[in-house]
């Protein structure tokens, strides 16, 4: 399938081009057979391209002029995907002009009319049957997102204005390296040319953002990934809490949702997590709503704390 999807993509391409093709033109430009491309034509007439060919000598292929952007080559489950994905993404801010949310939810309302026309039916149902709650969270520039992605591309130094989070305001002068999602928050890891060392931005606190026309070169990550980076800044002041649960996975997930925890199912009926916490009271918040047991492996501290709350309840009258 995915050799399939790379011929389709490289055909569309070429075709984009404007200009006429022989079928042994493009054959041998694809490296595929005579039959192979006559199927991969129909593939693309099918998903809403009008292909038009001339036959006999002197004969080609060509794309005609259609649509300002033609039909997106999704499959079914691709286009709802999109649709749910636009969704997800458009309920996660407070729709602020220019903001990723505020884009995704224009994109959402009409992403159909560039869908082959067999799929705008079925997403145009899905668009009426669904409903989304707000999740509160800061928007987050498109433009900032986009315009990083390119100096990182790019390797081009960024100056922008930044606001802690005590609110003080800062000017930095940083290479970009990566841009991180996590936990409905979008943040920016970059090497800070005036603190010579690695820091973490969100993205949602930069302003007047400046890509420069210096280059810098790529430096190693100060981790294996910057999720990894990331996470070790979030933790840092927090303890490692290992636990089983006599509960099956999907239930602990649900528990959870707001943690970032690992989980792996020991059995049907019990799942081992590894978080980080910064106290004991979380963890009984979180997992009270389940109605399980539970066995706290480490740390001990967390342990006997447990242990001291659950005698005070036994002592309630």
């Amino acid at each position: 399938m995915a050799d399939v999807t790379q011929r389709i993509l490289a055909l569309l391409t070429t075709l984009q081009s404007g200009r006429a093709f022989s079928g042994d033109e493009l054959a041998t430009r694809l490296d595929v057979s005579p039959r192979t491309l006559r199927r991969d034509i129909d593939r693309l007439r099918g998903y809403g391209y009008p292909v038009q060919t001339q036959p006999g000598p002197g004969g080609h292929y060509r794309l005609t002029a259609g649509n300002a952007m033609p039909p997106l080559v999704l499959d079914d489950d691709e286009a709802i995907a999109t649709l749910l994905g636009l969704a997800a993404l458009a309920a996660i801010g407070s729709a602020t002009e220019g903001s990723v949310d505020e884009a995704a939810t224009r994109a959402y309302g009409k992403v159909d009319q560039y869908l082959p026309k067999r799929l705008r039916h079925r997403a145009a149902h899905l668009r009426a049957s669904l409903e989304t709650s707000t999740s509160p969270a800061p928007s987050t520039s498109a433009g900032d997102l986009s315009a990083l992605a390119g100096a990182i591309e790019r390797r081009l130094i960024v100056t922008f204005d930044y606001s802690g989070r005590d609110g003080r305001a800062s000017s930095r002068r940083v290479e970009p390296h990566r841009q991180i999602h996590h936990l409905q928050r979008w943040y920016l890891l970059a090497w800070d040319t005036g603190k010579d060392d690695w820091r973490l931005f969100r993205i949602d606190r930069i302003a007047d953002l400046q890509p420069s026309t210096s280059t810098y070169t790529p430096r190693p990550l100060p981790a294996d990934t910057a999720v990894d980076y990331l996470r070790q800044g979030i933790n840092k002041n927090r303890d490692r809490v290992v636990l089983t649960v006599d509960a099956p996975l999907p239930a602990v997930a649900d528990a959870l949702n707001y943690q970032d925890a690992e989980l792996m199912a020991l059995d049907e009926r019990r799942t081992k997590v590894v978080l980080m916490l910064d106290t004991w009271e979380w963890l009984l918040l979180s997992l009270a709503f389940m109605n399980a047991d539970f066995t706290i492996h480490e740390p001990a501290g967390f342990r006997a704390a447990c242990r001291a709350f659950g005698a005070r309840l036994l002592d309630c009258e």
